[in-house]
């Protein structure tokens, strides 16, 4: 069961991907398990889920039972193992959602016991469960650590034209690297005329193109109804389906 880690940008439509893949697969029979670690939390719409879950770092008191300890000690492999099932939902094609939430980070990071729980739930995730992870992904990689990388099997990275959302997948790739992540493609979004220059900057980050999709109004129009892109269709919606049959087939070889 493949899991892939999205990331990018914000507002470079990372989250659309991330939900027009996990119907796409789950519409093809995979069992899907859709993680929301993005701080922005708008997976739930994107998969057409009116009423998402409550995000995990919220229940203050089970990280504190699960994770917490004495005087500042926390547990580095909390239970996590019944968290999908408790706080998950099951959406529009059986796909599974959780929120993971954000974690309250000082000046040089946090290492508490909501991010060792969230670290643990990952490798859960990622390590022992038989089911396809999508993992929606602010534009870093602050929720993993080396254990959780050895899971993912393709980092995608959404761009769209414009330097810093480029730039971004330079430093997002260089991260990533530093925790042993080894898989990455580039998706560029709202695509042009300009493809050609993307690739040769992204081509500099040693960042391979697995796919690209056009500018579609219906996303526009998907969002303006309040509906997931999947149920509206359109060209983003193919083009998905392209870049799913690349990745799987690379996989394979």
């Amino acid at each position: 069961m493949i899991k892939i880690a999205i990331s990018g940008k914000g507002g470079v439509g990372k989250t659309t991907v991330s939900g027009i893949l996990a119907r796409l697969l789950a519409r093809a029979g995979y069992d899907v398990l859709a993680i929301d670690a993005d701080p922005s939390m708008n997976l739930a719409s994107a998969l057409g889920i009116k009423n998402p879950p409550k995000p995990l770092t919220e229940f203050a008191e089970l990280i504190d039972e699960r994770a917490g300890g004495p005087a500042g000690v926390f547990k580095l492999n909390p239970k996590v193992d019944d968290i999908v099932e408790r706080f998950g939902i099951v959406g529009p094609d059986s796909v599974k959602l959780l929120v993971l939430g954000t974690v309250e980070r000082g000046g040089s990071g946090c290492m508490c016991p909501a991010s060792s729980f969230l670290k643990a739930l990952l490798r859960h995730a990622l390590l022992k469960m038989n089911s396809v992870v999508i993992l929606d992904m602010e534009a870093g990689v602050e929720h993993l650590g080396r254990g959780t990388t050895r899971g993912i099997d393709i980092m995608l990275i959404v761009v769209e034209p414009g330097t810093r959302s480029i730039e971004t997948a330079g430093r997002v790739v260089e991260l990533a690297r530093q925790i042993d992540i080894k898989k990455f493609g580039a998706v560029i979004n709202k695509a042009g005329d300009d493809v050609g220059k993307i690739k040769d900057r992204l081509d500099g980050f040693g960042i391979p193109v697995v796919g690209i999709i056009p500018y579609d109004a219906a996303l526009v129009r998907a969002d303006m109804e309040n509906a997931a892109p999947i149920d509206i269709g359109g060209e983003a919606v193919e083009s998905i389906k392209k870049i799913w049959e690349k990745v799987s087939v690379d996989r394979s070889e």
